[in-house]
């Protein structure tokens, strides 16, 4: 009986607290047909959610071309040209590995034992092309992290192969970041000490010191739920902003760092109004305004500043950001659900509700 009287107390805790909880990675409200939610997000021209490219965070047509061109001829040759023709310091460079590593990881799962195969026969018959041994680490990482369970032996079995792979990568392209970068994410799996993981930092900052998806890497190993604290992943994103030179994004790496450490459950109507929310919304929107309109890593920071003014309420603002990347999900925080178009065009909706409600229309939106 007693068990009984603690399953009754149980629901109706849930029904009064319910609608008000807000779940960190799904916390998105849902649109209720017929209310003022439901607005249109067609009339603003915006892509529909099954033409939204899921592989990228904004436009790369180059890229797109040429991974059309090698999955339909399976020959590697055009994915090596692009990118030994990106410079080694570009943050595309290192976007282009990993969506190379990406399409190749996606067909070997489409396709178990035969997708792929122009990734093996890349490293097979090239196998001193940096870029080459490169997307193989890569790839390596995404495979372990998507096919296998974290401590597990073969999670580490793959990331001890990534990292072999990623020295391999280092030797061939001694001034590239890359292959650093991409162990990053092996030593987070591997569970680098603090010490071992510095030391590789400074393999990356000495050849790119400003390089913003190098820094989001780093950021992630610094969590909480990995092997640093909340204080020491916010300690490295603020000094990172404080180092920033003009016009570099990393002002918004707090922004990251926010988001990395956000409460799974929230029942507090006002925290994304708070100091802390608003300073790190404020350094982002700071960054970029200020960052070059060309800047691989901009697209980034703009779909996670439209999550947090969402959930802020400021519509306007998520507007201005939503009209300049939509068409591309291919970033946090979509990319963290199981279906990201369905995330990014949920939040998309409560934008364009919220900003007619205050006034707002297709007309007024300045492009």
């Amino acid at each position: 009986m007693e068990i009984l009287w603690f399953l009754i107390a149980l629901c109706m805790l849930a029904a009064v607290f319910g609608p008000f909880v807000l779940r960190r990675r799904g916390g998105i409200r849902q649109v209720a047909p017929g209310s003022p939610d439901a607005a249109d997000p067609d009339a603003y021209g915006f892509v529909r959610q099954e033409d939204l490219d899921i592989r990228l965070p904004g436009p790369d047509q180059d890229l797109l071309d040429v991974i059309e061109a090698v999955q339909r001829s399976q020959d590697w040759r055009a994915a090596s040209q692009l990118l030994a023709g990106t410079p080694k310091e570009d943050e595309a460079r290192w976007q282009r590995v990993q969506a190379f590593a990406g399409a190749a990881s996606l067909e070997l799962a489409q396709q178990p034992g035969v997708g792929g195969a122009w990734l093996r026969a890349w490293r097979a018959e090239a196998p001193k092309d940096a870029g080459g041994a490169a997307v193989h680490a890569e790839f390596l990482v995404q495979q372990a992290w998507r096919s296998s369970t974290a401590g597990t032996d073969d999670f580490r079995i793959i990331l001890e192969e990534a990292r072999t792979v990623c020295g391999e990568a280092a030797l061939l392209a001694p001034g590239d970041p890359v292959p650093y970068i991409v162990e990053l994410a092996v030593g987070r799996g591997l569970g680098y000490s603090h010490e071992e993981f510095d030391r590789l930092w400074a393999k990356v900052i000495d050849r790119a010191p400003a390089h913003m998806g190098a820094h989001i890497a780093a950021l992630h190993y610094w969590c909480e739920k990995w092997h640093g604290s909340r204080e020491e992943a916010e300690r490295f994103a603020t000094t990172a902003a404080a180092r920033a030179p003009q016009g570099s994004l990393l002002a918004a790496l707090p922004l990251f760092a926010l988001y990395e450490h956000l409460p799974e459950v929230n029942l507090v109507q006002g925290f994304y109004r708070g100091a802390t929310v608003t300073k790190a919304v404020e350094g982002a929107l700071f960054a970029v305004h200020s960052a070059r309109p060309d800047d691989p890593m901009l697209a980034h920071v703009r779909h996670l500043l439209v999550l947090f003014l969402v959930r802020m309420e400021r519509w306007s603002e998520a507007m201005n950001q939503l009209v300049r990347i939509d068409g591309h999900v291919g970033a946090l925080p979509w990319t963290q659900g199981p279906d990201p178009a369905a995330e990014y065009t949920v939040c998309r909706a409560l934008a364009v509700a919220g900003y007619e409600a205050n006034g707002g229309s297709p007309a007024t939106l300045p492009r």
